[in-house]
């Protein structure tokens, strides 16, 4: 693994690369690379076997610059466009989880063309009717000034589990980690602080113009972003497969059960 500066229009973006073969972006979400700590997680490790496996950060997010241009999702996929350009990327794999799989869910739907196989993980960014997504904005402010546990609840399929405590740790963390929870919160509230969260009501009128193989896959136990989001992502994108649950996984899945995500993930990009 290694990490370094891309200089993008004016302005630094961090991203961390391993890996060799078929070039692969890496959107993260909350609980994730770059927004909680900043080294790579089992889920990539095993990917960047097969792949040159590259993960910026977002805007504001760990040593990448803040972007105070941005208000809404699509200022953050003209940014990706840029980091593409810069990455002098042609023709890629696209994979996202949460936060991460709405930005790819939207680039894919834009620019076709770029994406040889798209892959989101408890994707949000659709709207659907009576299944909201739900408030991180509340829960990622812990208790009493001390539990994060309504946080690893939403986040996790245990609040008690290891991997959760050790990303979402009771008391004051260090400090690092506290500065990488505010900048992913930050962001998020930019582009997904309009209740009910997380969505782009257009996202759905424009998936038909994905036209890459998609995979999608949801945690059996997400209680963040609802099983039927996933559902609809199946629906409504063209070339998607069935819904793939992870059995015993919460919304951060690729976390909780690392090996037999990324094994999903590595047999649909090599078939």
């Amino acid at each position: 693994m290694s990490g370094r500066s891309l200089e993008v229009n004016g302005r630094k973006v961090w991203l961390l690369e391993n890996g060799s073969g078929a070039p692969l972006l890496y959107l993260h979400g909350f609980a994730d690379v770059h927004a909680v700590k900043e080294s790579w997680l089992p889920f990539h490790e095993q990917l960047a076997k097969s792949a040159r496996v590259i993960a910026p950060a977002h805007p504001g997010c760990a040593q990448s610059d803040e972007n105070k241009d941005i208000d809404i999702i699509e200022d953050v996929v003209f940014h990706y466009l840029e980091v593409i350009d810069a990455l002098k990327l042609d023709k890629f794999d696209l994979v996202g989880h949460c936060l991460g799989g709405w930005i790819a869910a939207e680039l894919a739907a834009r620019h076709p063309e770029k994406i040889r196989k798209l892959v989101l993980i408890g994707a949000s960014g659709l709207f659907v009717e009576g299944a909201l997504i739900g408030d991180i904005f509340m829960n990622a402010q812990p208790e009493f000034g001390e539990s994060y546990a309504t946080l690893r609840e939403m986040l996790f399929a245990s609040a008690t589990q290891s991997n959760a405590l050790d990303m979402f740790p009771d008391g004051k963390g260090e400090i690092e980690d506290e500065v990488r929870r505010y900048q992913m919160l930050r962001l998020s509230s930019r582009i997904g602080f309009k209740p009910p969260y997380f969505y782009n009501r257009p996202l759905r009128n424009r998936l038909h113009r994905i036209t890459s193989p998609a995979l999608v896959i949801w945690g059996e136990k997400d209680g963040f972003v609802p099983r039927s989001h996933g559902e609809t992502y199946v629906k409504l994108i063209p070339n998607s497969s069935e819904l793939k649950i992870i059995a015993g996984a919460g919304h951060s899945a690729h976390v909780e059960k690392a090996e037999e995500t990324a094994k999903l993930v590595a047999d649909f990009l090599a078939k």
